[in-house]
């Protein structure tokens, strides 16, 4: 039997109104492991964390790392973190996700918070070029500030989205912040 090593199966951005900003779905490989994820299920699962965040917003100062938001079962679990805007980004990691490669720790070493700290801050660092792009506009993604149709809330930058989908399959557990921001 394969040594399974743990992997990203959805990145979503969530804006400070707890709308969905972006979703990424990472499939898990190897075998056995190739059903398409499905996209509403993991829509679900992001819009469960939306309450954890507000119950864990510190009265002073704002905390970044929010850490493991919640296990669903054995095989999935859920990491945020948070802007000083008030967006929010949720890594679902999934412990059985890839084949391991050498040296890298396998399923049943388990995560720390910090493993995905590289990951956060490389996500924090695309969403950070992209309020640079002076073509986008950050309000007319929040459903509370747009008048009437605008188009869509999500976020349609093909470099941002790029940037997610590197970051996603470039990760694994013990990857250095460096390693993840090139």
């Amino acid at each position: 039997m394969d040594s399974r090593s743990p992997s990203i199966a959805c990145i979503g951005v969530i804006g400070r109104s707890n709308n969905p900003l972006h979703i990424s779905l990472f499939p898990a490989t190897g075998p056995g492991y190739e059903a398409e994820r499905d996209r509403l299920e993991f829509s679900f699962m992001l819009n469960t964390c939306l309450d954890i965040f507000e119950a864990r917003l510190p009265s002073k100062g704002l905390t970044h790392d929010f850490g493991l938001l919640h296990a669903l079962d054995e095989r999935i679990a859920m990491y945020g973190w948070m802007t000083n805007t008030g967006v929010k980004f949720v890594i679902v990691i999934d412990i059985e996700g890839t084949v391991a490669e050498g040296g890298r720790i396998t399923a049943g070493m388990g995560l720390r918070n910090s493993d995905l700290t590289p990951a956060f801050q490389a996500l924090q660092h695309a969403y950070i070029k992209l309020l640079r792009n002076p073509f986008y506009e950050p309000d007319d993604h929040d459903p509370k500030l747009t008048k009437g149709p605008t188009g869509s809330l999500q976020i349609a930058s093909p470099n941002f989205i790029r940037e997610v989908e590197r970051i996603g399959k470039a990760w694994y557990p013990g990857i250095r912040s460096d390693e993840m921001l090139k």
